[in-house]
């Protein structure tokens, strides 16, 4: 039987890994379940809700599974550059795909989509101005979430792998 080695590329590695797990399945469930349900609502009802689940997800532990993988991931980058080709490689389009995939298309396209959402007094829309706002929201925001879920399932997958890598080179 062989020991554990919990050195720090270990530990930034299973901490990447999950908390990559973490961000994958919320997406995946977010584009499984909640856009789809949220989607049948009326206008009025799909932008309250949306604006409520925008508000209520920035919290602590959101931002901590959200962003932690992006320095974990820097982080791997450093810890692995003198693995071999093949593992740095996994490493690095792991990284990408988070960083460029998730917390960009966030930036820069689901965050503008948010605060256009969040700064309109809906009470005070008239039916045509939710049908234009939703119009204007929905479709761009379910394409920037589905880059967003295909990149971290991918990069969640990616880390699976370099960790199986670890396990075997353990185990030989």
């Amino acid at each position: 039987m062989t020991s554990l080695n919990f050195d720090t590329q270990t530990i930034v590695l299973v901490l990447a890994t999950l908390l990559t797990g973490l961000t994958a399945g919320l997406c995946f469930t977010w584009n499984n379940a909640v856009t789809p349900g949220v989607g049948q609502l009326v206008d009025m009802g799909y932008l309250r809700s949306f604006q409520e689940m925008n508000r209520a997800i920035i919290n602590p532990i959101f931002l901590i599974v959200f962003f932690g993988p992006f320095f974990l991931h820097i982080a791997n980058i450093f810890l692995f550059k003198t693995s071999s080709g093949a593992i740095l490689w996994l490493v690095m389009v792991s990284a990408a795909l988070y960083i460029i995939g998730l917390v960009a298309v966030t930036i820069f396209g689901n965050v503008p989509l948010n605060e256009l959402l969040d700064k309109t007094d809906l009470m005070q829309a008239s039916a045509e101005e939710l049908k234009l706002l939703r119009d204007k929201f929905e479709v761009k925001w379910n394409r920037f979430h589905l880059i967003r879920t295909v990149s971290t399932v991918l990069s969640f997958l990616l880390l699976i792998i370099i960790c199986l890598s670890r396990i075997n080179t353990i185990n030989t």
